[in-house]
C-alpha cells in the first residue's frame, strides 16, 4: 500500500506538469508514435530539475512507473536508486513493450548505473522485443564508452547479435547498435579493427 507521503508527492508531482504543457512537443510526439495515454511535452532538462528534490526515492519511483504518463515515467528512471534496482524488477518495467524514448532513458538515467548492467544488456540484445534491444545497445554504449571491456566470449557474441541488429527493420534498434558499435571501436585498435572487420563484412553480403 502507497504510503500518505509517497502519495503526496505523487500528486504534487503530476500537477506540476500543467505548468510545462507543451501541446506542440506532446502533438509532434503522438505522431512519432509515442503513444503515451497522457503526454505533457515536458522537455527532459525540466523532468531532471524536477526530480532532483526527490532524488533518491525508491517508492515514488515505484509509484511514478506504474502511472501511463510519459512525465512520470522518466523521472522514474531518475529517482529511483540504481541500487535498489534489481534484474526482476527491470523485467517488471519491461513487461509490457515501452517506447523508444523511454527504452532510451531507462539505459541511459539508470541502468548504466546498476551492477549487472552487462548480464542484462547481452540477455536483452538477444531479445525479439525492439524495445529491450534499443534499451541494451544504447546500455552497451554507455557502458563501453565508460571504459568497460568485453571478454572475448563476450565480444563474439556482441559482434554476433549487432550485426543482425544492423540489419533489423527498426530504425531505433539500428541506431542504437551502430552507437553501441561506435564506442566499442573507441575501446582499442583491436576493438576498432574488429568493428571495422564486421562492417566490410556486412558492407559485402
Amino acid at each position: 500500500m502507497i504510503s500518505e507521503d509517497t502519495h503526496s508527492k505523487l500528486m504534487a508531482i503530476k500537477q506540476s506538469f500543467r505548468l510545462f504543457m507543451d501541446g506542440t512537443t506532446s502533438r509532434s510526439m503522438a505522431q512519432k508514435g509515442m503513444g503515451y495515454k497522457i503526454n505533457w511535452g515536458v522537455p527532459f532538462h525540466e523532468l531532471r530539475k524536477m526530480a532532483a528534490p526527490y532524488t533518491p526515492d525508491y517508492e515514488l519511483a515505484i509509484e511514478l512507473w506504474k502511472e501511463n504518463i510519459r512525465e512520470c515515467k522518466i523521472m522514474a528512471t531518475l529517482i529511483m536508486p540504481p541500487e535498489r534496482m534489481s534484474p526482476e524488477l527491470a523485467d517488471v518495467w519491461t513487461d509490457l513493450p515501452i517506447q523508444q524514448e523511454l527504452a532510451e532513458m531507462l539505459a541511459f538515467n539508470l541502468l548504466q548505473h546498476v551492477d549487472f548492467a552487462p548480464a542484462l544488456a547481452y540477455q536483452w540484445m538477444a531479445s525479439d522485443r525492439t524495445d529491450r534491444q534499443i534499451c541494451a545497445y544504447q546500455l552497451l554504449a554507455r557502458l563501453f564508452m565508460n571504459g568497460n571491456e568485453p571478454n572475448e566470449r563476450g565480444l563474439d557474441e556482441y559482434l554476433d547479435q549487432v550485426s543482425i541488429a544492423l540489419q533489423n527493420e527498426n530504425l531505433g534498434v539500428r541506431h542504437a547498435a551502430n552507437a553501441s558499435l561506435q564506442k566499442l571501436a573507441m575501446l582499442g585498435d583491436n576493438y576498432e579493427q574488429r568493428v571495422d572487420k564486421l562492417l566490410a563484412g556486412l558492407q559485402n553480403s
